[in-house]
């Protein structure tokens, strides 16, 4: 049975809402598991009595502060607040947290830039070791949503968690991001899925619903569990109809 986890940021979302308010809607919608982004600007006495009150799960959320991994300068900045971050995820039962590489920093070049972030995880590493919250870093397309990103490509991606050399260091695989960069799944992930923490989807173009646009989101993703994946899927998505009734169609479409 596949584990869908809204993304609450957009989903089930109202305007001028609490933010708690949208874990209750997905309950209510029948999902099991939400996801957010980061933690430093909320309520989480709230977020966890609304947790409690529902039973459901939270498979992800960031690890702040969000600042370039690609500056060995940020080194101890980004330590410091991975052990916070860690607390809070141990705190909510988050099994995963979610960093991005950063900018390509101008004046860097791009295998400097690279050791950087790849002795940055093997520092953070440390500081989750024991912990039972693994970290994804998230390759992202550069080519509509973040112009100027360090790390768009998932071999890149793989390759450098491969030079971690770490358990608790992977990667978030987001199949938008990664079809944006044409990549076709089978090709980037084969023999590589136990890397792989965490999924997220949305349909191009517009980063919109399942089933509302041209990627092929189902195939992608029975291929991956077909393949030994078995964690959650994040329902990261801009979306165009509001309600459970819009996000358990998306389901619907990925295959339930």
């Amino acid at each position: 049975m596949r584990r869908y986890s809204a993304c609450i940021e957009w989903l089930f979302a109202e305007e001028g809402d609490r933010f708690p308010d949208r874990i209750r809607r997905a309950h209510a919608g029948g999902l099991t598991a939400v996801e957010f982004w980061r933690w430093s600007d909320k309520d989480l006495d709230a977020i966890e009595a609304a947790l409690d009150e529902t039973g459901l799960a939270v498979t992800s959320l960031v690890a702040e502060p969000m600042i370039a991994l690609t500056d060995p300068a940020n080194r101890h900045t980004w330590l410091t607040g991975l052990v916070d971050s860690a607390a809070v995820a141990r705190r909510l039962g988050a099994p995963v947290l979610i960093a991005q590489a950063g900018d390509d920093l101008p004046g860097f070049t791009r295998q400097a830039q690279r050791l950087a972030l790849t002795e940055t995880l093997k520092a953070g590493a440390d500081v989750l070791a024991g912990s039972g919250v693994r970290l994804g870093v998230e390759p992202l397309n550069t080519r509509i949503d973040h112009i100027g990103y360090f790390l768009a490509s998932t071999r890149e991606g793989l390759d450098i968690i491969d030079d971690v050399a770490r358990p608790e260091i992977g990667i978030v695989y987001d199949i938008y991001h990664s079809a944006v960069m044409d990549e076709r799944t089978e090709e980037v992930l084969e023999g590589r899925l136990d890397r792989i923490f965490h999924v997220h989807v949305a349909n191009h173009p517009g980063r919109n619903e399942p089933g509302a646009g041209g990627i092929d989101l189902a195939h992608r993703l029975n291929w991956i569990f077909a393949n030994g994946y078995d964690g959650a899927v994040g329902l990261e998505y801009r979306p165009t109809r509001s309600g459970a009734e819009a996000v358990n169609a998306a389901i619907a479409s990925l295959g339930g």
